[in-house]
């Protein structure tokens, strides 16, 4: 029996980034040249930031139909630790200048996916950290976070983002043992 020579396999072009993004364009943005509107995960941050009375700082969101509240914070971008991601959220959504200190939660799961008004989804890997403030000063960019202010845990809530929920609670609850979601 004679053995026929092997043609090489050829493969289907890939859709694989290729490259970084240019500095001007966000990392999701750009990503979703290549895969569309498809699931994505997306590694957030958000930033527990607490008056001296202890209430914690929650922003009504812009550029979402319902604008409910929740922590400043968003995606981090490449080249980004997610603490810097979280200092730089604060200060781009409510002109705080924050310093992470302590990692409260990390919070996973299919009940943390959501869909986009442009049809975009995702899926978040939130991290929430325990933050101090060191400058800046308290003032809403008026786009991604349209009104801000404390809530201490007996306040009456505004509407919440459903994440927040527990996240909230979490930073209530907060001994130093980290929260696992």
């Amino acid at each position: 029996m004679t053995t026929r020579p092997r043609r090489p396999v050829r493969r289907a072009e890939s859709r694989a980034p290729v490259g970084q993004p240019p500095a001007s364009q966000p990392y999701m943005q750009w990503l979703r040249r290549f895969v569309g509107s498809a699931p994505l995960l997306m590694v957030c941050s958000a930033a527990c930031i607490r008056d001296e009375q202890g209430r914690v700082l929650l922003m009504r969101r812009g550029g979402e139909a319902s604008e409910l509240w929740g922590f400043p914070g968003g995606a981090m971008e490449l080249g980004e630790t997610i603490r810097e991601t979280t200092a730089r959220e604060a200060r781009e959504e409510v002109g705080l200048e924050v310093v992470p200190e302590r990692l409260i939660g990390v919070y996973t799961g299919p009940e943390l996916g959501f869909r986009y008004a442009n049809g975009d989804q995702v899926q978040l890997v939130n991290f929430l950290f325990e933050c101090r403030v060191v400058g800046g000063a308290l003032r809403p960019d008026g786009s991604e976070a349209l009104a801000a202010r404390y809530f201490g845990p007996a306040d009456p809530l505004p509407p919440l983002r459903p994440c927040c929920q527990a996240k909230l609670a979490d930073c209530f609850a907060f001994r130093g043992e980290v929260f696992i979601r």
